[in-house]
């Protein structure tokens, strides 16, 4: 099982316990599912709640119903194990495409270093120079997780300048 970081506890919320989370995770509704296990400070909790408010992402968990109780949590990074996701074959994270090779048809344009995950998510490739390509199925042709590949569409040359 591997941890996949999504997101930073921020605060609390209320006096009943609830943790204000900021998350640019690309699967909230899969991670933050009440029922899931979520892992803060090597510890694992169990979600009881999940809501949005403004752009934070508010959750409770059953084993707190105190804010002192949640408190501590203020500031630390939590995680969900990778098999809480239910991903199905074709679902990848974002983190997935770190390092994995970018290609149009069999021409290696580069590899990717980095993405962002605002409102129009992105991915730093470095090829012969640092560019970035959209997350959107425009672009993107396939991901091959096995063969660590991003196959992207032949307009994406226009991208490159």
């Amino acid at each position: 099982m591997s941890k996949v970081n999504i997101g930073k506890i921020v605060n609390t919320h209320g006096v009943k316990g609830e943790i204000r989370i900021i998350s640019d995770f690309d699967m909230k509704e899969k991670a933050f599912k009440p029922g899931n296990k979520v892992i803060i400070n090597d510890c694992e909790f169990t979600i009881n709640s999940y809501r949005v408010h403004k752009n934070f992402d508010m959750i409770t968990l059953k084993e707190f119903n105190n804010i002192n109780e949640v408190i501590p949590f203020k500031g630390k990074n939590i995680y969900i194990n990778r098999d809480e996701l239910e991903l199905s074959q074709n679902d990848y994270i974002l983190d997935d495409l770190i390092d994995m090779n970018v290609f149009i048809d069999e021409d290696l344009i580069g590899v990717v270093k980095d993405y962002s995950n605002d409102k129009n998510p992105l991915i730093k490739v470095q090829g012969n120079k640092i560019f970035y390509i959209p997350i959107k199925a425009d672009y993107i042709k396939k991901v091959d997780i096995e063969n660590n590949a991003l196959y992207v569409k032949e307009e994406t040359r226009g991208l490159i300048l």
